[in-house]
């Protein structure tokens, strides 16, 4: 599959391995694959986004991803659906860490893999990848490029979906900023 992939995505790919070393992570995320796809330029994915807004409130899509880190990666409707029985996950966030601290239910961050550099992806991420296939299939596209990975994390049911679709960038509308009006034709990959 990844010969299929033009070099901006394979940067996105190795962008994203890099974004998980900086902050410790064990494992490659949808997170740092959304992350490594916003420090691309010159892309039809670089200039979905910017026409999005994404680009201009990278500050506030961090915010909203750190977020769900802190909620232990729930995302908006987990939330939602959890407060309608009467569970205040804010609270249980404020009581978690007041007993273990900041960020206690984003997970262990610091790396253990001493022995190697690899840093595996998590099968949310191999189902970007997976979806980016098939998205570009469903377009008829011999390729893989960032616009097939961008479209791909928001067909995928998650965090970053969740966080995408809150800043405007659905599937739609991200393919509507990638292809007009004559985009719509095409079925949705995931």
């Amino acid at each position: 599959m990844f010969e299929r992939f033009t070099r901006g995505a394979r940067a996105t790919v190795t962008g994203a391995v890099t974004h998980a070393e900086r902050v410790g992570a064990d494992t490659v995320t949808e997170e740092h694959l959304l992350l490594a796809l916003l420090d691309q330029e010159g892309s039809r994915a670089s200039f979905a986004a910017a026409a999005l807004g994404l680009t201009d409130r990278r500050a506030s899509v961090e915010a909203a991803l750190a977020d769900a880190r802190r909620r232990g990666g729930l995302t908006k409707a987990d939330t939602d659906a959890l407060a309608g029985i009467g569970i205040d996950v804010g609270e249980i966030v404020a009581r978690v860490e007041g007993a273990h601290g900041e960020g206690a239910l984003a997970g262990d961050r610091k790396s253990r893999r001493w022995w190697s550099g690899h840093r595996p992806f998590t099968s949310g991420a191999k189902g970007v990848l997976e979806n980016s296939l098939r998205v570009a299939l469903g377009r008829g596209d011999r390729f893989i490029g960032e616009e097939h990975l961008l479209l791909a994390l928001t067909a995928r049911p998650g965090v970053v979906a969740d966080v995408l679709a809150e800043h405007g960038a659905t599937y739609a509308t991200v393919e509507r900023a990638l292809h007009g009006a004559g985009g719509e034709g095409h079925a949705k990959a995931g």
